[in-house]
């Protein structure tokens, strides 16, 4: 089951959506973390933080769970 995430925007970046999470600390340990593992958003293997997430797109983070972002009404 994929934890929703509720943007008021028409996107959001990869990297703010982690960052939204509060998963790291730090936007310099996203940024590291994306570059050396990477996510998978869509079942596809992602390294770029200005990656624009839409809404049902899903984002899996190892070892943290699996997102959907989701539009606010």
């Amino acid at each position: 089951m994929h934890e929703e995430v509720k943007i008021g925007t028409e996107y959001i970046t990869l990297g703010q959506l982690i960052k939204l999470l509060n998963i790291f600390d730090s936007g310099g340990m996203v940024k590291a973390y994306l570059q050396d593992v990477g996510v998978m958003v869509n079942s596809e293997k992602e390294h770029r933080r200005g990656r624009k997430l839409y809404p049902n797109d899903v984002v899996e983070i190892e070892e943290h769970g699996s997102y959907i972002v989701k539009k606010e009404a």
